[in-house]
């Protein structure tokens, strides 16, 4: 005896497509979750790596401040001008040599500068223009701070002559570090802030003071 064969129906057949349709919705939940996580932590790598470049090209510059390719012992050097000196700044102004033969003389191609402004970090190119250091479609800097920090070393114990009893004598180096922070934020996404702190040491010390005649 045969048996009449019947399809799902109405009510099965809509239960059914709702169970695919909700899988359905899950799985690409999941892919879009996914795909946000990716994004994020490939912005932040970007942003970390920015920063760490900016920093590096920051701190490339400052160690050169100061630098005098034929010290004389018989005059200044005309490059040690140096700022920030005390109080932290988001600013910085130095000079060193250029060169090929020393003229012992500040030119307006040995000036330089760094700068926050508009959420770019700006070198100074010699007294005239500013170039950008960080790409402002790619991160925003928040916070752009130069600490100094000093350390004075005599120089005394060094001299030819000890320095006579009752007379102040003063012959030191003063060793520079600059505390360097760089805080910026991605700029297609606000929420994702990063930070780098490093400490950069000024390689061309100042010499200060005199040993005793």
């Amino acid at each position: 005896m045969r048996r009449c064969q019947t399809g799902l129906s109405l009510v099965e057949l809509m239960i059914g497509l709702a169970l695919g349709l909700f899988i359905s919705a899950a799985g690409f939940a999941a892919f879009a979750e996914q795909w946000r996580e990716h994004r994020h932590a490939t912005l932040a790598m970007r942003l970390q790596q920015d920063l760490r470049s900016a920093a590096e090209l920051v701190a490339r510059d400052l160690r050169r401040a100061g630098y005098w390719a034929a010290p004389a012992a018989s005059r200044p050097n005309p490059y040690a001008a140096f700022a920030p000196q005390a109080a932290a700044s988001d600013a910085a102004s130095y000079a060193y040599s250029r060169d090929a033969i020393e003229n012992h003389v500040l030119d307006g191609t040995e000036q330089f500068g760094l700068r926050l402004r508009r959420g770019v970090i700006e070198l100074q190119l010699g007294a005239g223009g500013w170039q950008a250091l960080t790409d402002a479609g790619t991160l925003v800097v928040t916070e752009f701070l130069l600490e100094p920090r000093l350390q004075q070393l005599s120089l005394l114990e060094h001299c030819a002559r000890p320095c006579p009893a009752g007379v102040a004598c003063d012959a030191h180096v003063n060793v520079r570090r600059l505390a360097l922070r760089i805080t910026a934020r991605a700029a297609s996404d606000a929420s994702l802030v990063r930070r780098i702190d490093t400490l950069v040491r000024l390689r061309n010390d100042e010499v200060a003071g005199a040993c005793p005649a």
